[in-house]
Formats: C-alpha cells, structure tokens, sequence
C-alpha cells in the first residue's frame, strides 16, 4: 500500500482578488474530488498565488504513477493557462 501526498502551486496573474482565486481553486478541486482524492485548499493570503494538497491510497507504485498522470491531464486540460507545479511524494 502507498501514501501519496502531493502539492499543487498555482501562479494565477489574472486573480484580480481573492474571490477570484477562490472561484479558479474550488473549480481545480470540485474537478479533483471527483477522483474520489482528498484535497484542501492551503493557500496563504496573496492573491495571485494557490496552493491545493492532495492525498490518496494506492495499492502499489504503478497505480500511484497513474493518478498522478491523470491528475496532470486534468490540470493541463482544464487548467492550462495558470502556470502550476507540482511536488509530489509516495510513502
């Protein structure tokens, strides 16, 4: 069985304030849920900066590295004209 955390930072330059930055990231995560995933906004104060941490179960490594490509696709689809990275670690 593997933990996964990972981190998702988000450069949102077209937040004009944080209501906006609130709208962008509980879209990316409403999206996430879906992938039955916990997620939490942990985002600071600014408002042209997000970050979203994710944790999930998987049975093995193979597994893992597939959520996390479909994690990124989700983004890259969905997300991509906010510049956005991602740390990631397995337990």
């Amino acid at each position: 069985m593997k933990m996964v955390y990972m981190s998702i930072l988000l450069d949102l330059p077209y937040a004009q304030s944080l209501k906006g930055r609130r709208s962008i990231v509980n879209s990316i995560i409403d999206k996430l849920k879906r992938k039955n995933l916990s997620v939490l906004d942990v985002s600071g104060s600014y408002t042209k900066e997000a970050e979203i941490a994710i944790a999930y179960l998987s049975p093995n490594s193979i597994e893992s590295a597939k959520l996390r490509r479909d994690i990124e696709d989700l983004l890259e689809s969905k997300s991509s004209e906010y510049i956005y990275d991602i740390v990631y670690e397995e337990i």
